[in-house]
């Protein structure tokens, strides 16, 4: 696999003497893989780091978290071994609530984000709600395998694998756990400017706003775009296109 890995981040192909970086966090259930594609559709001044959490690709054989706490806790670590240059920071489904505190951590350590996008995901403020919606922790595997396939989340050679269907259950339901047992503090504005991407035809998200305005504490932008959860396969190619980096 191309590109290096250090401190709990992916580098997929190393751009050291770019001006920015954009910093990803996964969804749930997903690792650093989805996003490898990316460096075509980026700027050329523009370097591409991926957070990779416990439990899947370079850091498969350790546990992924079951809390959010200890989520947090990894991601903010391997974010901010990359902030020695100017940085936005990207998170799609899960990993836009990632995003969101971790941007809130980083300022409050003296470097914060340029740029904050969440993609595909109601804001942290409807925690309360979310932890409630299908398919929770506790759902069976034939639920969570449905949705992950509706979703567009579960490539066919890992559907078509029994041991490859269960590691991604298995990921994808302590991810799950882990956001159930988020609690969202309100009051906290990120000061950085915010861009919310959401699919049309994604059921699971508001497509207008989601809440995500009201913790914008500075210049808030909202897009829709074609395509569920996962745009479509043209549009996700291209997602950094419509990050406004």
């Amino acid at each position: 696999m191309r590109g290096t890995y250090a401190a709990g981040v992916v580098w997929p192909s190393p751009r050291p003497e770019a001006a920015r970086v954009l910093v990803c966090f996964t969804y749930c259930g997903g690792g650093p893989a989805a996003y490898r594609g990316w460096m075509g559709a980026l700027p050329a001044d523009v370097d591409l780091a991926l957070v990779c959490l416990p439990g899947r690709e370079r850091r498969m054989a350790e546990p992924p978290a079951q809390r959010w706490d200890d989520l947090m806790r990894e991601a903010l670590s391997a974010a901010r071994s990359v902030t020695a240059r100017p940085y936005v920071l990207f998170g799609h489904s899960m990993g836009a609530w990632v995003a969101y505190e971790a941007a809130l951590g980083l300022a409050a350590g003296g470097r914060g984000p340029e740029a904050l996008v969440v993609s595909a995901a109601n804001a942290p403020s409807r925690a309360s709600e979310e932890r409630l919606r299908p398919p929770t922790s506790r759902a069976g595997d034939e639920e969570l395998l449905g949705w992950m396939s509706r979703a567009g989340q579960l490539p066919p050679a890992v559907l078509a694998d029994d041991g490859l269907r269960q590691m991604a259950l298995d990921l994808y339901r302590a991810d799950r756990r882990a956001a159930e047992s988020y609690d969202f503090v309100p009051g906290r504005t990120v000061a950085c400017p915010v861009r919310r991407l959401a699919g049309e035809e994604d059921a699971d998200v508001d497509p207008v706003d989601g809440g995500w305005s009201a913790l914008a504490g500075g210049v808030y932008r909202a897009e829709v775009l074609p395509g569920g959860h996962f745009y479509t396969e043209k549009v996700w190619e291209m997602l950094p296109l419509y990050m406004g980096i």
